[in-house]
């Protein structure tokens, strides 16, 4: 059986769309409130820099876009005042998701300029996940049933996007800490859906496709096997999922969070899955949050299958945290060596920042 989720649709006032989500039925709901009465025409634009190989979206507005607000001005939380309107409505929903306004990529993308480099739309779309109505709280405070459900929304996005016909990639993410640029603190994550493949995904997937080739098999269930097998990252082991410090790290604190069998996306998943991934999402948010007993930084990022039709049976979901601390008070910050050659540096071993870790004692409840 499938765990159960609803949905209401709804259009905002500035033409944008508003996604409810939740494991009870949606009542009381009637209308999608905006800060913004007009529509954005939001028109951003790809670049191509031809010697990395890679697009650049470029998208000026966004400079305009809301930043660091103080709490009676949070965009995210449930409009109270209909004469001062936020993004979301009153209601009884759980996750919210509706279209950035300030988008680097977009649907209709059209007309971009001519340069001395290659230009093109930029065509795609960003959405915004609120996880929670309430602004004080955190992806790791939230109850099992609600990350399930989290991962079942990433599931239906993921769809939903690539029905449109012209999505390649799907990737939802979350920053959380100023640390990492984020400008808004109410728990909330986003949605890129882009039309190719990103750099960084399109290189693992070269790497995992070359290894199916040779073994037949796919390359990280393999790589967790082995780590299970080793014991020494290990964060969490479930009978469904896990979690380790890899011990090919980039970061100090770096964590993968991954089903165990072979998965390639969220909407794969099947309950018992999905239930044992959000306990093991949930494990490494309380041992980061109780490391130094304050809220932990990090950038999260969901990899999947692509979404171009064709078939990836040698890829795999899952999540990597790329948190920029090294230690309780000092940065690892992007220098000569990561930025200018693109070749990371690591001042502490895995084992050891996989022992801090492990130390940490949580207790992790629904």
């Amino acid at each position: 059986m499938i765990d159960t989720f609803y949905t209401l649709e709804l259009d905002k006032p500035d033409g944008r769309r508003l996604t409810l989500y939740s494991r009870t039925a949606i009542d009381h709901v009637a209308s999608a409130p905006s800060p913004f009465a007009e529509p954005a025409n939001a028109n951003p634009h790809l670049r191509w820099h031809p010697l990395r190989g890679e697009w650049i979206t470029y998208a000026a507005f966004r400079q305009n876009r809301t930043f660091q607000p103080p709490p009676q001005y949070n965009p995210l939380a449930v409009t109270t005042d209909p004469a001062a309107p936020t993004e979301l409505p009153a209601g009884n929903y759980e996750i919210a998701v509706f279209d950035n306004r300030f988008p680097s990529l977009a649907l209709d993308a059209h007309n971009p300029p001519e340069l001395t480099v290659e230009t093109a739309p930029a065509t795609g779309k960003c959405e915004v996940v609120v996880f929670t109505q309430d602004p004080t709280s955190a992806l790791g405070a939230l109850s099992l049933g609600r990350i399930a459900l989290l991962f079942q929304v990433w599931g239906d996005r993921t769809e939903r996007l690539a029905s449109t016909g012209k999505i390649k990639y799907v990737l939802p993410f979350e920053n959380r800490g100023v640390e990492v640029g984020v400008t808004l603190h109410h728990p909330h994550g986003q949605i890129y859906a882009y039309p190719f493949i990103p750099p960084v995904p399109a290189r693992m997937l070269s790497q995992e496709r070359d290894y199916f080739m040779k073994h037949g098999r796919a390359l990280l269930p393999d790589m967790v096997q082995s780590e299970l097998d080793a014991g020494v990252r290990v964060i969490y082991r479930g009978p469904h999922a896990c979690a380790f410090v890899p011990a090919c790290a980039r970061y100090p604190y770096e964590v993968w969070v991954t089903p165990i069998a072979h998965v390639p996306d969220f909407a794969s998943l099947d309950d018992e899955q999905r239930a044992d991934l959000a306990l093991a999402l949930k494990t490494v948010l309380a041992k980061y949050e109780n490391l130094w007993q304050r809220p932990f930084p990090y950038l999260m990022a969901w990899y999947q299958a692509p979404t171009d039709g064709e078939p990836h049976p040698y890829t795999q979901l899952h999540a990597q945290f790329s948190p920029p601390y090294r230690t309780r008070d000092r940065l690892k910050y992007l220098a000569g060596t990561e930025l200018g050659a693109g070749m990371f540096a690591m001042d502490a071993l895995p084992e050891e920042k996989a022992a801090d870790l492990q130390a940490v004692e949580v207790t992790v409840k629904d």
